[in-house]
């Protein structure tokens, strides 16, 4: 097994050249922090299906949640560059790790930064910042995937605020979140709500038996009843368009994931097929693996300059949603391919958890499906060149 100090990241383009020093120190923090706290670990984690809760409070401290959003709410005002390569270096550790903060980040104070009155920024967001509290996002339901507008939970006015009822499923962090963000139906419109832990006919038990994500926490949220107080609806939510929204803020931290995913696998690859001796010399030195790497860095580069340029159109407030469905299932395939060539070049060791690759490989699968599938990201595409929805 590769040493993770002998980690470099694949730069064939030369794209360390176009990071400012602030960009490249955030990365390598974040990097020395997944080498140090996740890589020597994270095999147990996965087999045991437990998520490091001890590397919460170490990933606040580096200022991994919300660090784009302004100071006065807990934030660093980093750009988007800088976000994409924190996520780029947890998702290298494991995509459960990258998950935990792109849903703390993108799925929970982004819609309260969007969204929330200047009370509910202040009460919650500097707390999810330092991790004193844990969020979840609640959009997805048992039969209503990848259509989220066909959602059946509901909220209803009473005196002081509404009843919540229905079920949310597959969500990252639901049993451990001290708040939810919801999405119900109110008169017939989407909006979003803030439901706390603890509140009465709300609860949230955890998902076994994957065989993805496995040091991922992933939960179905349960809602009977529940009363949620009149200053716990987000106020600027309206419409279907609020939680696409946020799906593009997540949407954008997984297309930069996955290259860190694609980058270890490559890396694992690459160094044991120079060490792997069949024939009397190494694996690289055949035609077929030489291929399989070329592709490898030929699809990490395509994806590394579809992110970096995708980055400064977010920051220039010229970003489209369709631009990052295109990165987002772009990235995605590539990594899944190059998870499984990666375990086809390491052969029957592939298999083992002395390496990462299963894992994963794994991981990839599930990466790919949620957050809106290849498919879906398909359609969305082709929607935006013909104007034509496919799937109406």
């Amino acid at each position: 097994m590769q040493s993770s100090d002998s980690y470099k990241s694949l730069d064939y383009y030369g794209i360390d050249e176009m990071l400012t020093d602030e960009e490249k120190s955030i990365r390598d923090t974040v990097r020395d922090f997944v080498n140090a706290e996740v890589i020597p670990v994270i095999e147990e984690y996965n087999q045991k299906m437990e998520f490091q809760k001890q590397l919460i409070p170490k990933m606040a401290e580096l200022g991994i949640f919300g660090p784009t959003l302004p100071p006065e709410y807990g934030g660093m005002g980093i750009n988007n560059v800088a976000y994409g390569l924190i996520m780029q270096e947890l998702e290298r550790g494991d995509s459960g790790i990258r998950s935990f903060a792109s849903v703390q980040s993108g799925l929970v104070m982004y819609p309260i930064f969007e969204f929330g009155s200047e009370e509910q920024k202040k009460k919650y967001l500097p707390k999810l910042a330092k991790a004193e509290m844990i969020g979840c996002f609640g959009l997805t339901e048992p039969d209503f995937g990848s259509n989220p507008g066909g959602m059946i939970t509901k909220a209803e006015k009473t005196d002081g605020g509404y009843i919540l009822n229905g079920a949310k499923m597959w969500i990252t962090n639901g049993t451990v979140a001290d708040i939810a963000v919801v999405w119900a139906k109110l008169d017939g419109r989407v909006k979003g709500f803030l439901v706390e832990k603890g509140t009465k006919g709300y609860s949230a038990p955890e998902t076994k038996g994957k065989l993805s994500l496995r040091a991922s926490i992933t939960s179905e949220l349960v809602f009977e009843d529940c009363f949620i107080p009149d200053e716990n609806l987000l106020p600027g939510s309206d419409g279907l368009k609020s939680p696409l929204m946020c799906l593009t803020q997540a949407r954008y931290g997984i297309a930069w994931g996955v290259i860190g995913l694609a980058n270890e696998c490559y890396s694992t690859a690459l160094n044991y097929s120079l060490s792997r001796i069949q024939f009397g010399k190494p694996i690289a030195s055949f035609q077929i693996t030489q291929e399989k790497l070329a592709y490898m860095l030929t699809e990490i580069t395509k994806a590394q300059l579809l992110c970096y340029q995708l980055a400064k159109l977010k920051d220039s407030g010229k970003m489209r949603p369709q631009q990052v469905s295109l990165a987002k299932r772009n990235n995605c395939e590539i990594a899944k391919t190059i998870a499984s060539m990666a375990r086809e070049m390491l052969g029957a060791n592939g298999i083992l958890d002395e390496y990462p690759i299963m894992r994963h490989q794994n991981n990839i699968e599930s990466v790919k499906t949620y957050e809106g599938t290849h498919e879906m990201h398909t359609l969305i595409l082709g929607e935006d060149v013909t104007g034509i929805a496919a799937y109406k």
